[in-house]
């Protein structure tokens, strides 16, 4: 066993690190073009808001209880940690699943320049997302289910194993609604949005040349959502798979190293979105070696204006064909430079 824990020490130490730094660039990169921002982007530095939420308030107390090789302050910091981890877990993926739907709102518009969502309206969305996760993260402190430790007893999350008699409707409810339920309709709008593009591009091919441009834009918003839904679903579908072994058959069968890894993948999942960001978002890219430049004293080239800027966000309302086509000419400049550079 103590392999395993001198392994997951340093592993949790670099996703922490990662997480917090990846996050704060996508909150700095948000509030610096604020003034700029679309309704529907706030989605996502909303769910940049959950990961660092979740770095901030989990990792150091669970560096710290696995460098010590115990849990640290007992059943207080226990429920504690177990209901942080809830609520961010369900934050985060009711976050994904609104996303998902207001992206397929606003493809269906593809070729309307106006905007879709008001800020109200968004907003909202925010605080029943932030609402909706509070709700569940209190249930096991209410009476109904129950926070405990994890294998080896280096974090702790919902007591699975002694859930199995008087906790058996929360579990089922908690998958239904927050696993299942979430990932059906992500998977249903990010597929209805690629038929809506394939569509759109096939007529557009007959009439208009402009077209292409903002599903070229589109398209390429929809690689980063798909990817980060999915990176998300993939952590935490070992953590669900695992949780209901110990429910239906006796947690006792899984062996301790097996039981360890989904939690690392579910709590590595905060780190995914940022570097999906970095990795596809061109605009990103540019603002993080543009915030390079002036830590390291350089003076910062221009913050770029255009209409790639939105993809860092990955919902963008939708563009006037004219200012798409001027923009994909941009980008197509800009990777050409890349790749010479």
């Amino acid at each position: 066993g103590m392999y395993y824990i001198s392994y997951f020490i340093p592993c949790q130490d670099f996703a922490t690190v990662l997480s917090i730094i990846g996050n704060l660039l996508v909150l700095i990169m948000a509030f610096k073009k604020s003034s700029r921002m679309k309704p529907p982007e706030l989605l996502s530095v909303n769910l940049a808001v959950t990961d660092l939420g979740a770095a901030v308030t989990m990792y150091p107390l669970a560096v710290a209880s696995a460098w010590s090789h115990h849990w640290l302050g007992g059943d207080v910091t226990c429920l504690y940690y177990g209901l942080a981890g809830f609520f961010f877990g369900v934050a985060s993926i009711m976050n994904l699943t609104i996303l998902a739907v207001v992206r397929f709102v606003v493809s269906l518009n593809l070729q309307s320049p106006s905007e879709k969502i008001s800020w109200k309206k968004v907003k909202m969305l925010c605080i029943c997302i932030w609402l909706y996760a509070l709700v569940w993260a209190l249930f096991p402190v209410l009476g109904w289910g129950r926070y405990g430790p994890e294998p080896f007893g280096l974090s702790c999350s919902l007591a699975w194993g002694e859930m199995k008699h008087e906790g058996f409707s929360f579990v089922i409810s908690m998958f239904s609604l927050n696993l299942v339920m979430p990932s059906v309709i992500i998977i249903c709008c990010y597929f209805g949005i690629t038929i809506k593009l394939y569509f759109t591009y096939k007529n557009s091919m007959n009439n208009s040349s402009r077209i292409p441009n903002i599903i070229k834009l589109h398209r390429r918003l929809l690689v980063i959502a798909v990817l980060i839904s999915v990176g998300f679903i993939g952590c935490w579908a070992p953590y669900g798979l695992i949780s209901l072994w110990s429910i239906f058959r006796d947690s006792e069968t899984i062996p301790p190293e097996v039981s360890l890894l989904p939690c690392m993948f579910a709590k590595s999942s905060t780190v995914y979105n940022p570097l999906i960001y970095y990795i596809f978002s061109q605009s990103f890219k540019r603002e993080v070696k543009q915030l390079q430049g002036m830590c390291s004293g350089f003076n910062a080239c221009r913050v770029s204006n255009s209409i790639n800027d939105n993809s860092i966000y990955m919902v963008t309302a939708d563009i006037k064909p004219t200012i798409a086509a001027r923009s994909t000419l941009q980008e197509i400049m800009e990777s050409k430079t890349v790749t010479l550079g």
